[in-house]
């Protein structure tokens, strides 16, 4: 495009509340697949075929493999315990409304480096459990302004930033090779 040349701006704001029905399977179907793996033989949407996805990578590792960092970076297991605690805000939100990111409490999460192996089950069993609780509530149709909607997209998209970063710490926890599945 010519740089004299002006589009208008796209207004993407929604014009009031807009339910998520007809979006809830797409949603539920990527946070699922990166969250418990490409299992679908109809193909994937992030990730390499057969990949097992963040769950099953992080049972992978043990808390000495989660207290690792690269070049004094954040742990896997604080990449974990952040990702814990943001979908227990997306949880809130879903079942209590209103916004709880607000009183939010970022930085205890990349405060967590050497944990035990007691330390390492409860961060992973967790964001299990967090995991499967976001994964009902993206299923559920739900009644969102466009902050709310954007909240829900990026929650997948945080997810997905984290399980590469995990990835890149730990090769054992990563997915397959390209060509090898």
């Amino acid at each position: 495009m010519r740089a004299d040349v002006r589009r208008p701006p796209i207004d993407i704001m929604l014009s009031g509340p807009m339910r998520t029905t007809n979006l809830s399977p797409v949603l539920t179907r990527l946070f699922s697949e990166l969250v418990d793996g490409a299992s679908d033989p109809t193909g994937a949407f992030i990730l390499n075929s057969r990949d097992v996805g963040l769950l099953r990578s992080l049972e992978k590792l043990s808390a000495d493999d989660a207290s690792h960092s690269v070049h004094d970076g954040a742990t896997i297991a604080a990449h974990a315990q952040h990702l814990r605690y943001g979908l227990s805000l997306m949880n809130r939100w879903a079942n209590e409304g209103g916004n709880p990111f607000t009183d939010a409490k970022w930085d205890e999460a990349w405060k967590t480096s050497a944990v035990d192996a007691t330390d390492w089950d409860t961060i992973r069993n967790g964001l299990g459990e967090e995991a499967r609780r976001w994964l009902q509530a993206l299923s559920t149709p739900h009644d969102v302004t466009d902050a709310e909607l954007s909240g829900m997209v990026a929650s997948i998209a945080h997810l997905a930033y984290h399980l590469g970063a995990i990835r890149q710490i730990d090769k054992q926890a990563r997915g397959p090779k390209e060509g090898t599945f």
